[in-house]
């Protein structure tokens, strides 16, 4: 190599330094176009607002390109903050939202809660008082139970529901016949306040008395405000009757009822033709009175029931038929009167009735008292699905009330 071309001070024949030559013009030279690379790579990948501008003013042609671009840089920038924010505001709003859904969802819940825990309390007391009224009720300790049968109103046979004023002998005896059923029942209070009624509901009813009496379940009577005729009938065949001293009770007989309507319908010009089979057929029809014939079989129909109460009281008070006849013209005695003529055994009240009924049937401290057909809101509502109670016993009684050949009646005229 020619040793008068190196140039040992770095500089080039004409004498400039080799630091103002131009890398383009130098291909040569690597050194130098290295340091200026170096030189570029900060500022390249640092593209800020300011660094494009300078680079954008470095080159006069492009000038409004380049502020267009920084414009529109600042721009996008622009709409990014604020659709950040935007996004920001919208999350922060649902978060809100969804809490108060959440505490709305809450208040709910407890309303259903509140609201459920209501209805159950309303079905629980519903519930207590049904049972308390078909007589589950009373010392709940002790297994030894006393029924209490309540005989409430006119007594008559048929289905009537309890506490519209009618005891039907149905009703009456099936609550006996239940009672003696429970093995747990040691004896029957017969809570009476009638007027008396038909003379064969008075006989069922009796009937069933003395069958319970058969199975060793004794039977006490309460009488109320009234226990008369029919009333009184089924009350003998006790083992023990308390009265008040101002209860009326008594009026052993027996009447029956006939209506001539003959002198209106001849007015209002009702006329009737009557076919019968028999001569008694008729008897007791409103168009007509009786015959004198009809008016002895009338009477001979009366004594008959008449005797059969008559042996009722006899037998059922330890008295001779002439004693019961003595009392038994129909009139009413007081409680006291009918204690004094041995018509009932002591004055009390319904718990000394079932104080009583307990001693004669052995049962050992207080017992449980079960109420088989005590008259409840519940009872007068099950009972009538219509709700128009007073129309539908006038149905269940016409046979009596209405019957055409009158009414026979142990009870108070």
């Amino acid at each position: 190599m020619n040793d008068e071309n190196v140039n040992p001070e770095g500089t080039n024949p004409e004498g400039t330094d080799s630091k103002n030559t131009n890398p383009e013009e130098t291909p040569g030279d690597g050194l130098s176009r290295s340091s200026a690379y170096e030189k570029k790579e900060p500022i390249i990948p640092e593209r800020g607002i300011s660094s494009t501008a300078r680079e954008n003013s470095s080159d006069p042609d492009s000038v409004p390109e380049r502020q267009e671009e920084a414009k529109t840089n600042t721009s996008e920038l622009h709409y990014r903050e604020t659709e950040n924010r935007r996004i920001e505001s919208e999350r922060v709003s649902t978060n809100s939202g969804s809490s108060s859904s959440v505490r709305k969802k809450e208040r709910s819940n407890r309303s259903y809660f509140v609201v459920l825990l209501a209805l159950i309390a309303v079905i629980a007391v519903s519930m207590a008082a049904i049972f308390y009224g078909l007589g589950f009720g009373g010392e709940l300790g002790n297994s030894e139970k006393i029924a209490v049968i309540y005989v409430q109103g006119s007594m008559l046979t048929g289905n009537v529901p309890s506490g519209l004023g009618y005891a039907t002998s149905e009703e009456i005896s099936e609550n006996i016949h239940s009672a003696v059923a429970d093995e747990n029942v040691r004896a029957i209070v017969l809570r009476i306040n009638s007027a008396g009624g038909s003379p064969a509901a008075a006989q069922e009813i009796s009937i069933e008395i003395e069958k319970a009496q058969e199975k060793g379940i004794p039977v006490v009577v309460s009488m109320g405000d009234l226990a008369a005729s029919a009333a009184y009938y089924i009350s003998v065949p006790a083992d023990y009757i308390y009265a008040n001293p101002s209860t009326s009770t008594g009026s052993i007989g027996v009447i029956w009822t006939f209506e001539n309507m003959s002198s209106y319908y001849e007015r209002e010009g009702v006329e009737y033709y009557i076919s019968k089979s028999g001569e008694f057929k008729d008897m007791g029809g409103s168009w007509r009175g009786l015959t004198d014939e009809e008016k002895e079989y009338a009477d001979s129909v009366v004594m008959d029931s008449y005797e059969n109460f008559v042996d009722q009281v006899a037998e059922g008070r330890n008295m001779n038929r002439s004693e019961v006849k003595a009392l038994a013209d129909g009139r009413i005695y007081t409680g006291t009167k009918a204690k004094e003529l041995g018509l009932v055994d002591g004055f009390g009240n319904l718990y000394d009735a079932i104080d009583k009924a307990a001693e004669l049937g052995g049962v050992q401290g207080e017992p449980r008292v079960v109420y088989m057909n005590r008259v409840s809101l519940s009872s007068l509502l099950l009972g009538s699905e219509s709700g128009d109670s007073g129309e539908e016993t006038g149905q269940l009684v016409d046979y009596f009330e209405k019957s055409p050949y009158g009414k026979i009646l142990a009870c108070m005229s």
